[in-house]
């Protein structure tokens, strides 16, 4: 039941009728085989087509299309009768984008073969991204040099070829990769005057087709670099969804878009130094109200010192500040409950001469928030759910201890 792939004759055709020749369940739906196709099946790092399968007036989505010894198998949710004539039509768009990113990794690769004799060890096509491995560390530089080579090659509008020819005639062609241990007839792929090499995806018919290739990421991977990349429509799109995105932080800033690193940069550093005053004046506030409650102190019910602290707002940092400093009141038992997202954390400590268990404590505060935590008998810390009620609960609890 071999599947006649007509991608590999046209990769043009958009639709074609084909006769169902099997219909089986596969996982949550179906999966139909015809006799021949249009739908390219994921392989060699593409993704695989989508589209409809119509019978008469009944139309089915194709979620997905896979390839098992030479059966293409035709994703989808409902069945199809054996026997039945049907109307297989791609969704385009789909298609199209693919074959931009596939040929477009082509001759991106071939850019980096060319000029700095990077081999690609890895392609990885997702629906948002275009990934290659390079076995050789690029910089951004590089990576740009490359960029606009490839560009040149696609606004050249080179053709592009496919044939099949027998692995021992491929091994002798000049062929940017090569696998000596494949065998039979194999698909060569070759851009005229650039790339060239065995692939089994679908590519266009030349490369102006491409429109460009846009590197979005550069970056170290094992021992060579992972380069992140988009083509056609998809790279045009997310350039102009970061050229917008650009143009409204710099009118927020009221800066030009080219001297945006350089206000994010202020911005920053104005952060920061908010941020060191916001510090220090909780520190201080913090210093008032427990000098307040150090002359009014709650006691435990062993007669220890007690300081509770409920806050809202408080960082981890803040909380492990104030605990290291409660923590230095002889005889005194500590408790700071705080706020962090959808949690709550709480910490626990017995300075020296209070013979108050922190572990009893805090098991019964994580039965009370369903949380989890633990430590020594004179420190402890967890957090739980946060709940609206939070800081009446907490301050029940500790009314208690």
């Amino acid at each position: 039941m071999e599947t006649k792939r007509l991608f590999d004759e046209d990769v043009m055709q958009k639709s074609c009728t084909a006769e169902v020749l099997n219909c089986e369940s596969y996982k949550d739906g179906y999966a139909i085989v015809l006799d021949q196709t249009v739908f390219f099946p994921e392989g060699g790092g593409q993704l695989s087509d989508t589209g409809t399968l119509s019978v008469g007036e009944k139309k089915i989505r194709v979620l997905h299309v896979h390839e098992k010894n030479g059966c293409v198998f035709h994703e989808t949710k409902e069945p199809l009768e054996i026997g039945a004539q049907v109307t297989a039509e791609l969704d385009w768009t789909v298609r199209f984008d693919h074959m931009q990113q596939h040929c477009g990794e082509h001759m991106l690769s071939y850019a980096f073969f060319k000029l700095f004799g990077a081999h690609n060890v890895g392609f990885h096509m997702t629906a948002d991204m275009v990934g290659i491995d390079l076995d050789k560390e690029m910089t951004w530089e590089q990576a740009l040099e490359a960029e606009r080579f490839t560009n040149r090659q696609i606004q050249e509008d080179h053709a592009i070829a496919t044939k099949l020819v027998p692995a021992e005639e491929a091994a002798k062609m000049h062929l940017r990769k090569f696998n000596d241990k494949l065998t039979g007839m194999l698909r060569i792929v070759s851009v005229e005057g650039s790339d060239s090499c065995t692939c089994c995806g679908t590519h266009p018919t030349s490369s102006g087709m491409v429109g460009l290739v846009k590197i979005f990421k550069v970056e170290k991977h094992k021992e060579g670099s992972r380069i992140s990349f988009l083509c056609g429509r998809e790279a045009l799109e997310r350039v102009e969804s970061y050229m917008l995105a650009a143009l409204e932080a710099s009118n927020l800033l009221s800066i030009k878009e080219t001297d945006l690193p350089e206000g994010v940069a202020r911005l920053q550093q104005e952060k920061k130094e908010i941020g060191e005053r916001l510090t220090e004046c909780t520190g201080k506030l913090l210093d008032y109200r427990l000098a307040e409650m150090q002359q009014h102190p709650e006691t435990t019910q062993n007669g220890a010192k007690k300081f509770v602290f409920t806050e809202a707002d408080m960082t981890p940092k803040e909380a492990k500040v104030l605990m290291k400093r409660l923590g230095e009141i002889p005889e005194a038992f500590a408790a700071i409950f705080y706020r962090s997202g959808e949690r709550i954390n709480y910490m626990f400590a017995a300075s020296e001469g209070c013979d108050l268990n922190c572990q009893q404590v805090i098991r019964t505060v994580n039965e009370a928030f369903g949380g989890r935590g633990g430590g020594r008998p004179n420190s402890c810390q967890g957090s739980g759910a946060y709940e609206e009620n939070w800081q009446e609960k907490a301050k029940n609890l500790m009314a208690g201890i």
